[in-house]
């Protein structure tokens, strides 16, 4: 049966050991009374990161917005995929994460009035670049649907541990790049849809709000994986992430979880940039920081509708207060 090259380290070995513990932990905290008020939260912080790795600038609460079927006045393409991803999320309990007509719903879902390939794989060639230098070339088109094939008949038959098996799924996932676009969003889906099958609190497990914090190491695990040409490296990462998840969530109260900044890269950069000047503008920051003055107005919204910052002051001579 094919295989695809990885080692299982030591520290996933621990890992692993460290992760089950963990689980009944927060199983049990998922059936408390204030359960769907907490995963309503998280599958908030879920979309919103999921969606925010790939560029979105929509803000959390902007996302909890649409969720709750408010209206958002920004990119309609930005817009979509919000919806789109939170139709995708309503399917997990139907999806099959062994079935690869079910990854392809997943897809269509997901991408669904954004690519021309929507729940097809992709019928061209795909790389990855930073810049013009080429970071990953995917394997050829004609190839796609013979690797996949092999990948999920690996996955279903292997009698590897599923936390392994998730991890050298998502890595070998991001290496095919099966679809046009949107892999990255559909690969970090899939990983939870095995997770899912070693417990169900993995379809509540906010992973993916902890790669978005960590997005950089993400991308550097999968590079080293590339490198070794053995996805090692990038389940020792997820493993590493699925446990601080876990921990995460451990002896804290509903309003602490639903209540948390929950900030990003982008968020925090801004704050950087307040608490070193607190007199500066908006269009100010957005030139500094290279993003566009519409993303920072978002950000700004955002850092006061969670108490993080706040105007002191008229506009001309007031000042923002950051709330340490």
């Amino acid at each position: 049966m094919y295989a695809p090259p990885f080692t299982v380290s030591p520290r996933a070995i621990n890992l692993i050991a460290k992760i089950s513990s963990q689980i009944e932990r927060y199983a049990i905290r998922m059936e408390q009374d204030d359960k769907l008020k907490l995963r309503k939260a998280n599958r908030i912080k879920t979309i919103y990161s999921s969606l925010a790795i790939e560029g979105n600038t929509l803000s959390e609460g902007e996302v909890q917005a649409i969720l709750d079927g408010k209206k958002v006045v920004a990119p309609l393409k930005e817009i979509q995929e919000v919806r789109n991803a939170i139709k995708t999320y309503e399917l997990y309990p139907k999806l099959n994460p062994f079935s690869i007509q079910d990854l392809l719903l997943a897809h269509g879902t997901m991408m669904a009035g954004l690519v021309d390939e929507a729940g097809m794989f992709r019928s061209g060639g795909v790389g990855v670049f930073d810049g013009d230098k080429p970071i990953h070339i995917a394997p050829p088109a004609d190839k796609v649907k013979g690797l996949m094939n092999k990948l999920f008949g690996w996955l279903e038959n292997s009698e590897d541990h599923l936390l392994i098996r998730s991890c050298v799924f998502h890595y070998e996932f991001e290496f095919i790049h099966p679809f046009s676009d949107g892999n990255g969003r559909t690969g970090r889906l899939w990983q939870s849809l095995i997770l899912g099958k070693l417990n169900p609190i993995f379809e509540q497990l906010p992973v993916e709000n902890m790669v978005y914090a960590n997005q950089q190491e993400y991308y550097n695990a999968i590079n080293r994986s590339s490198d070794l040409g053995d996805s090692g490296p990038f389940i020792d990462f997820m493993l590493g992430e699925v446990l601080n998840a876990l921990v995460g969530h451990q002896g804290k109260s509903i309003d602490e979880i639903a209540g948390e900044v929950g900030l990003g890269y982008q968020h925090e950069k801004v704050l950087g940039y307040l608490r070193a000047d607190n007199h500066t503008t908006a269009a100010k920051i957005a030139e500094d920081l290279d993003m566009s003055a519409r993303q920072i107005e978002r950000i700004m919204a955002d850092l006061k509708a969670k108490g993080v910052i706040r105007r002191v002051g008229a506009n001309r001579n007031g000042y923002w207060e950051v709330q340490d």
